[in-house]
C-alpha cells in the first residue's frame, strides 16, 4: 500500500468491514450457534483410524500449478470425472486442494497479489482466479460419486494483509485484537525506521527490536526466522507501519509479528476479543458446513503463541502451550462439525507427540521424510533406521501420519528433534555422536551431493531444499543434466523414486502423492522463473506446471502464470497404458495397500540389518493374524540379509509385490532376504491352514 492509499473515510471503513473475513465469519455463527448440530459427533479425542479408514490414499494438488483446458477453472479441472475415474482405478481417495480461498492484500480499493501461494488468506470466499463457491460445492459432489473426499485448509497463524488488518490498522472496533500488534506511543516513534516509497511496512532491525522489548512493547526476538532471504542478514520477524490515521481520527505507528513474510500478519490467540478464535471458528464453518470438506489441514500451527521469558535472549515462539491448546481447538471443532484435521508439525518428537493427544488427527511425516531422502542421496538408511525408532521410543505410531512425497513447499531438514536434544548423545554410524553433531553432518551430506556444482538445478532455500523427487534422484545418481537425460538414466531416476514411493506407501497411516510426482516433473531452472525467485523464494523452481490427464498439451504455463515443467513420466491416461510405467508400478503398490489393510496395521519392528542401504519394516495387518515386511535397499549393490524373527515361526508367504515365489518359515524364524540395488519387496505371511 502506498502512502498515498492510506485512506481513512466512513465510506472506506464501511466497503473493508463488508470484506472482512471476521465480519463474514459472525454471519455464519448461526449455521451452528443454538443448533442441534453440535451433538452429533464426538470431538474430544483424535479419530485417526477413522480418518485414515475413509480416505487412506490423498492426491496432494497445486492449484496455480494445474494446467485446465482453454477457458476452464482449475476447480472446473479438479471435478472432471474422467480425472477422478482414473484416481478411482488407481486407489486414490481424496484430493488435497491445497488453499483456493482469495489471499493476498488490499491497496485502497484495489486487491493486490498473493506474497505467498495463497498462503495469505483475506476472505473465505474462493479467489475468482481459480472458480467460485459454487464450483468448489461441485467439486466436493463429484469426489462423493466415486466415494472420495475434499480435504481443504484452515491457516490458523495469519492473514494476508486484507480488510481486516487495515482495519486493525485504523484502530476499527476489536480489529486490533486479531493481530500480534502493538501501537507505539509517539514519543517511541524515533526508534522506528521510516517506510521506504511505495511501501506500507519496514522490518525492524535487531537492536530495535531489542529496544522495544526493553520498553515493554513486544516480547522480543523469535526462537528463529522463519523466512529468511540469501544474502540478507539481520532481517526479524516484526515490522512497523507508517504513520495512518484511525477511525477515531488519532494518527498511530504500529508493530506486528509475521514468522513468514511481511504481508503474513500473525494472528494473536490470547487477546481478550477473542478475534483470531472468531475468524477462524467462521472458515471452519465454511469450509466444512458450507463448502462440504471433510478434513482441513492446519497450516504452521506450532507458531500460534508467543512469550517472553525473563533474562531470555529470544522469546518462546515454537510448540508453545498456546498453540497446543489453539490446535486442539480447532481440531475439536472440525470433529464436532463432523470431520478431522491434520497439522503441519516441524517439531521435535517430544512436541509432535503432545499437539497429537487431543488435538488434529493427523500430522505430516516430517519425522522421517528428511532420513528417507537422506538415504537415497547417501546409499545409507542408517538415520533412517535411527528415526524409525525414535518414533517408536516416543510412542508415535506410524499411523498417526500422513507419509507424503513432494509438496508444495522445500524438502525440509531443519532436523529440530536433533537441535532440541543438541547435547545428547545418539548411537549412530557406529559411534556416539551428539544431536548437533548429527545434524550438521547429515545437512552437510546432503548439501554436497544435491546442491551446487554437483546438482546445480537444486536450490536451498532457509529450511531446506527446493528441488523435486526427480530433481532429488537426479542429484542422487550424479547426474549433472536431467533435461537432457539418456533413456537409461531417466529409468534410473524412476527407479529411485519408485523406491521412496514404496517406503512411503507401505507404511500405515495416509499415504499422499502430488501430481509433481506423478508426472515426474523436474524443477524449473531457476533462470526461467528470475522474477518469480527474486526474492530469494526458491520454492518455485519445484512448483512447475503439470498437466496431469494430458488435456492441454502443447500449453506452456498454467492459469497461475507458472511455467510448465518437464515431465518424465507424461499424464496418468497415457502412463496407465504402459504396464512398467511410474503411474502403473504406483497402482500396483495401492493395490496392495488395500488388499492387505497396510493403512491399518500396526508396526511391531525395525530389525537389525547388516546392510547399511537396508531399511526393514515389520507390521502386523489388521484383523488377521497375517505379517507384512517390507524390505528396501537403498543401496547401491546388492544385499542379503537374514532375519530370524520368531512371529514368523511356521509361517508362509510371498513376495506379494514382484510376485515371488511360496516361501515357508522354519521354526525358528529365519527368513532370508536377497535385494538387488534400489529394490524394494513386499513380503506378507499368515499360517498354513
Amino acid at each position: 500500500m502506498s502512502k498515498a492509499k492510506k485512506i481513512t473515510t466512513p465510506e472506506y471503513i464501511r466497503w473493508l468491514e463488508e470484506r472482512s473475513m471476521l465480519g463474514e465469519a459472525e454471519k455464519l455463527f448461526p449455521c451452528i450457534s443454538g443448533n442441534g448440530i453440535q451433538w452429533d459427533n464426538p470431538y474430544a479425542i483424535p479419530q485417526t483410524e477413522k480418518a485414515v479408514e475413509t480416505a487412506s490414499v490423498w492426491f496432494t494438488a497445486y492449484p496455480c500449478a494445474t494446467i485446465t483446458r482453454k477457458g476452464e477453472s482449475i476447480l472446473q479441472a479438479f471435478s472432471d470425472e474422467k480425472l477422478w475415474t482414473i484416481f478411482q482405478q488407481m486407489g486414490i481417495m481424496a484430493m488435497h486442494t491445497g488453499p483456493l480461498k482469495r489471499a493476498g492484500g488490499i491497496s485502497g480499493y484495489e486487491y493486490t497479489p498473493t506474497v505467498d501461494g495463497w498462503f495469505d488468506r483475506i476472505s473465505l470466499n474462493i479467489d475468482p482466479a481459480f472458480g467460485s463457491d459454487k464450483q468448489y460445492r461441485n467439486l466436493v459432489k463429484t469426489a462423493g460419486k466415486f466415494n472420495s473426499i475434499i480435504i481443504g485448509d484452515i491457516i490458523p497463524g495469519h492473514t494476508g494483509k486484507g480488510a481486516d488488518f487495515r482495519l486493525a490498522e485504523r484502530a476499527y472496533k476489536d480489529y486490533p485484537g486479531l493481530y500480534s500488534m502493538v501501537s507505539i506511543n509517539r514519543e517511541d516513534w524515533q526508534l522506528l525506521p521510516e517506510v521506504p516509497q511505495n511501501e506500507d511496512t519496514v522490518n525492524l532491525p535487531s537492536d530495535i527490536v531489542g529496544k522495544l522489548k526493553e520498553n515493554g512493547y513486544i516480547p522480543g526476538h523469535l526462537q528463529r526466522v522463519l523466512f529468511s532471504v540469501p544474502g540478507k542478514t539481520g532481517l526479524t520477524g516484526w515490522d512497523a507501519t507508517d504513520r495512518i490515521t484511525g477511525a477515531d481520527g488519532i494518527e498511530r505507528r504500529w508493530v506486528y509479528l509475521h514468522y513468514f513474510r511481511p504481508g503474513q500478519p500473525t494472528l494473536n490467540w490470547l487477546d481478550p476479543s477473542f478475534c483470531a478464535n472468531r475468524l477462524i471458528a467462521g472458515d471452519i464453518i465454511k469450509t466444512r458446513v458450507i463448502f462440504g470438506a471433510r478434513i482441513i489441514r492446519l497450516d504452521a500451527n506450532p507458531f500460534l503463541g508467543i512469550e517472553s521469558i525473563p533474562d531470555a535472549e529470544k522469546t518462546w515462539s515454537e510448540g508453545h502451550p498456546l498453540s497446543v491448546i489453539a490446535s486442539d481447538l480447532i481440531a475439536f471443532m472440525m470433529r464436532k462439525l463432523g470431520g478431522w484435521s491434520f497439522q503441519e508439525l516441524n517439531l521435535g518428537l517430544g512436541d509432535i507427540k503432545k499437539f497429537s493427544e487431543c488435538g488434529p488427527d493427523l500430522a505430516y511425516d516430517f519425522i522421517t521424510r528428511p532420513a528417507y531422502n537422506h538415504a537415497l542421496l547417501t546409499g545409507d538408511a542408517g538415520f533412517l533406521r535411527l528415526t524409525l525408532r525414535l518414533m517408536d521410543e516416543y510412542g508415535i505410531k506410524p499411523v498417526q501420519l500422513i507419509h507424503a512425497m513432494q509438496n508444495h513447499d522445500e524438502i525440509t531438514y531443519e532436523l529440530v528433534h536433533f537441535s532440541d536434544n543438541a547435547d545428547k548423545k545418539f548411537s549412530f554410524d557406529g559411534e556416539e555422536i551428539t544431536g548437533k553433531e548429527l545434524r550438521d553432518r547429515i545437512i552437510a551430506q546432503m548439501h554436497y551431493i544435491a546442491t551446487g556444482n554437483n546438482a546445480p538445478y537444486n536450490q536451498l532455500s532457509g529450511n531446506g531444499l527446493c528441488t523435486t523427487y526427480t530433481g532429488l534422484c537426479s542429484a542422487a545418481f550424479g547426474i549433472k543434466d536431467p533435461y537432457s537425460m539418456t533413456d537409461e538414466q531417466t529409468e534410473l531416476v524412476k527407479k529411485g523414486h519408485l523406491l521412496m514411493a514404496l517406503y512411503n506407501a507401505m507404511q500405515p497411516g495416509v499415504f499422499a502423492i502430488s501430481g509433481w510426482d506423478l508426472t515426474g516433473a523436474l524443477p524449473l531452472p531457476a533462470g526461467e522463473i528470475k522474477e518469480l525467485v527474486s526474492d530469494g523464494d526458491y520454492r518455485w523452481i519445484n512448483r512447475g506446471a503439470y498437466d496431469i490427464m494430458g488435456i492441454n498439451p502443447r500449453e506452456k504455463v498454467s492459469s497461475g502464470n507458472i511455467p510448465r515443467a518437464k515431465e518424465l513420466y507424461g499424464c496418468l491416461p497415457e502412463q496407465l497404458k504402459d504396464p512398467d510405467s511410474f503411474a502403473s508400478r504406483m497402482k500396483d503398490m495401492l493395490g496392495i495397500r488395500e488388499k492387505y489393510g497396510i493403512a491399518l496395521a500396526k508396526r511391531i519392528e525395525i530389525p537389525e540389518v547388516q546392510n547399511k542401504g537396508v531399511v526393514i519394516m515389520v507390521h502386523k495387518l489388521p484383523r488377521s493374524n497375517k505379517v507384512e515386511i517390507t524390505a528396501l535397499n537403498f543401496g547401491r549393490d546388492k544385499a542379503e540379509e537374514n532375519l530370524k524373527l520368531d512371529i514368523l515361526s511356521g509361517m508362509t508367504g510371498c513376495d506379494v509385490l514382484n510376485k515371488g515365489p511360496k516361501i515357508k518359515i522354519p521354526g525358528s524364524g529365519e527368513l532370508p532376504i536377497e535385494l538387488g540395488a534400489l529394490e524394494g519387496k513386499v513380503l506378507v505371511f499368515s499360517n498354513p491352514l
